[in-house]
């Protein structure tokens, strides 16, 4: 059964992006939601705990971008990731069967508070380099994708972009100085737009809408997974097998800051379990 309809993927191609209602159970949300307050060592009830770095973790919020967290490879994360609507949605907007799926981290971005500037991040920009960009742009488009975790308010802090811009993106780049930011668009005149969602929401847009995070001005956290799917072919042998020994050692992607208490790791008493889905996804299977 098709999980995009012909009305949400012309949706996609005019505005860059779809979100996709009650892709993943609200279960598996919660579950994940835990286990970020575990990996944190913090609670829901104790509000200035949010903004505290976990014991043994005094780096938990600098140099991570807006409560970026380093967890990577716990049961609850695959759960998502292997889920089969995930992989359907991802699949029927690219035309292929055959995919990869990243290794990206999850989210946690508390209510905004003066003393925790690096939590009020609010910039919009493109996930690819808009410097050298032949139109008629080539399809399959790069895509990205995040997992609400829990329901997000539009003043949340989640995700927000600028479908205007998308829309007319070469006309758009036409009128701007030769010495543009080409990762960075000037919003002057546009409307930036967030898109609030359910907890189980799939949202997926192409690397070249403008978009970014907001400021939290509601009174609870953003909770998020980002997941992306891409063609097989795009992943090179040798990275499909770093990435099958990091999930097989529950350690983060190469790369990326690593937890220095080595929780997820020690978290786990049993490997990841993946489905005959989950294997292919990751690479220890063929297609």
């Amino acid at each position: 059964m098709s999980i995009i309809t012909k009305e949400m993927k012309d949706f996609f191609h005019t505005n860059g992006y779809v979100l996709i209602k009650n892709a993943v159970p609200k279960a598996d949300c919660d579950k994940l939601v835990q286990v970020m307050w575990n990996f944190m060592g913090k609670s829901p009830e104790d509000r200035e705990g949010w903004y505290t770095p976990a014991e043994g973790m005094d780096t938990f919020w600098e140099g991570q971008a807006a409560g970026m967290l380093p967890l990577y490879n716990h049961q609850a994360m695959w759960d998502i990731r292997q889920h089969p609507n995930v992989y359907e949605a991802f699949s029927e907007i690219i035309g292929d069967k055959k995919l990869r799926v990243s290794m990206d981290r999850v989210s946690m971005k508390p209510p905004k508070r003066d003393d925790h500037p690096g939590l009020s991040a609010n910039f919009i920009h493109w996930d690819e380099d808009t410097s050298n960009l032949a139109f008629p742009l080539k399809q399959p488009r790069p895509l990205q994708g995040v997992v609400y975790l829990a329901d997000t308010a539009a003043n949340q802090g989640g995700f927000q972009c600028v479908p205007s811009i998308y829309r007319n993106l070469e006309q758009y780049l036409k009128e701007q100085p030769a010495d543009r930011d080409p990762w960075h668009p000037d919003l002057t005149g546009y409307e930036v737009e967030p898109i609030p969602g359910e907890a189980g929401d799939l949202l997926i847009w192409d690397v070249l809408l403008p978009h970014g995070n907001g400021v939290n001005l509601a009174d609870k956290p953003r909770f998020a997974q980002y997941v992306l799917m891409f063609p097989e072919h795009k992943q090179s042998e040798a990275d499909t097998e770093m990435y099958i020994e990091c999930v097989r050692t529950h350690q983060g992607r190469p790369g990326n800051q690593v937890d220095p208490r080595y929780w997820e790791k020690n978290d786990h008493s049993q490997p990841v379990q993946l489905t005959p889905l989950g294997r292919k996804l990751l690479g220890v299977e063929p297609w």
